[in-house]
């Protein structure tokens, strides 16, 4: 094939992704701006949202890895025109995904205590603790909606999910800004603020994504007169088949970025705050390559209830092109600002936390080096996973992703990461070490999956 053939599926693509990573910088870019607006009361209170969201992502990745099994069931049966098929896995993904929202919330509020046993600066903790309750519990909104919005992309109707979240969002930031500063009346809250906000709009956004596709045609007669507890244990066991190896595959990625935090916490609160920085920064970028995964798992999964393999492989390989040129353009961003992004972030004209402020902000930027020479890797392993969970591909890829975070990176970022050795920057080179395994061996392991298809079908 010539290089036309990949790039003319670049518009569509986009197209279909763009709405998705729009979405998903929408949340990124609440949490960016949660960030500075915390990073505004101090180093301590920043890192304590670091370390409240730590517990968070892990329970996020598991109910978001989960619900990512609906998209593919619902993306084949929509190829195949059966209805009565897709409102069954849409039904039964919504139920699974509420009962796994309510689990996750009890599991939190249960792991708090962890905190005084992790010797994470104890300032932190005590300012974490109360963040964490309100948050833990706008779990379950969230969870709900990411059903929704998986069943949404599975239609490839992904402008609706994008239309919720961005509305959410900004009343998150409305919120945010009344209650951490107490304007307009409002008290002041600080942190505890910014998780009333947080809860607040996921709540609206699970009511507000369902009235958007209540009232579209295509939709309307999946998401109402929905019998929730008349259930089919066979669906139920092919959802949960499917859905767990995809929550472990995101809950061993989102794991060794968590442990990135804690181990940043081993070394104080500015390298932890600094961490933060960058991270939050680096999740911004990921967003993008996300949206283009999710088009993957649905134009392949399209494909795959269609049988066309050469097509699904030609594809796949144009998001792989797109996602990598992308991926490229933030990695020289990043080098290049490296030393300027992290000031957005702490208040230089604060003479009280001034040192603090200085010492993170160099932190920092040594990061977003890190950060820059693994968007390529990030990128690539985010999309081949997309691409595989089309195929409904989800066993083999979880062994990899372990085995990439946990066996290589987090061994790598463990030892480079003490004091005596890198510090903040050792850590992240055991993520660049983690992703850059991860994508190899997914690639490796989808080339051989289409390949071998093609052939079956000659």
């Amino acid at each position: 094939m010539q290089l036309k053939d990949y790039t003319r599926e670049f518009k569509y693509n986009w197209q279909l992704a763009a709405p998705v990573m729009l979405g998903m910088l929408g949340h990124t870019f609440v949490g960016f701006v949660d960030n500075i607006m915390v990073g505004q009361l101090g180093t301590a209170e920043l890192a304590a949202v670091s370390l409240g969201n730590s517990f968070m992502f892990i329970a996020m990745s598991l109910g978001i890895g989960f619900s990512t099994a609906i998209t593919p069931l619902i993306a084949e049966a929509d190829a195949e025109n059966n209805f009565e098929r897709g409102k069954s896995t849409f039904k039964h993904g919504l139920f699974l995904c509420t009962i796994l929202g309510i689990a996750l919330f009890l599991i939190l509020l249960s792991a708090k205590p962890l905190m005084y046993l992790m010797k994470q600066p104890i300032e932190v903790v005590e300012l974490a603790i109360p963040y964490l309750d309100l948050v833990a519990f706008s779990l379950i909104p969230l969870i709900i909606f990411q059903g929704f919005k998986q069943f949404s992309d599975g239609l490839s109707m992904t402008r609706y999910p994008m239309y919720a979240t961005i509305v959410a969002n900004i009343l998150n930031v409305v919120l945010n800004y009344l209650l951490i500063f107490g304007k307009f009346g409002f008290p002041e809250m600080g942190i505890v603020g910014a998780a009333y906000g947080t809860l607040i709009s996921r709540i609206f956004m699970v009511w507000y994504i369902w009235f958007l596709l209540k009232l579209k045609e295509k939709s309307k007669v999946y998401v109402t007169q929905i019998k929730f507890f008349v259930l089919d244990k066979l669906m139920l066991k092919n959802i949960m088949n499917l859905g767990s190896p995809s929550a472990m595959q995101m809950f061993f990625e989102v794991g060794i970025f968590t442990a990135a935090i804690w181990l940043s916490g081993l070394l104080g609160k500015n390298p932890q705050a600094a961490n933060q920085i960058a991270l939050n920064l680096s999740s911004m970028t990921f967003m993008v390559a996300t949206g283009l995964s999710v088009a993957a798992m649905i134009r392949v999964g399209n494909q795959k209830g269609l049988q066309n393999y050469v097509e699904l492989r030609r594809v796949a390989f144009s998001i792989f092109l797109l996602g990598i040129i992308l991926a490229s353009c933030f990695a020289i961003m990043f080098f290049v600002f490296h030393n300027q992004l992290p000031k957005l972030y702490v208040d230089f004209e604060d003479a009280k936390n001034l040192v603090d402020n200085t010492e993170v902000v160099g932190i920092a930027s040594k990061l977003l080096i890190a950060a820059a020479i693994f968007q390529l890797s990030d990128s690539v392993q985010v999309l081949v996973l997309g691409a595989l969970r089309g195929l409904q591909d989800v066993k083999i890829p979880t062994i990899i992703t372990f085995i990439s975070y946990w066996l290589i990176g987090f061994p790598i970022s463990w030892f480079l990461g003490k004091e005596d050795a890198f510090g903040s920057f050792g850590i992240w080179l055991g993520l660049l070490s983690g992703l850059t395994t991860a994508a190899i061996l997914l690639y490796i392991r989808f080339n051989y999956l289409t390949k071998k298809l093609i052939l079956s079908k000659m």
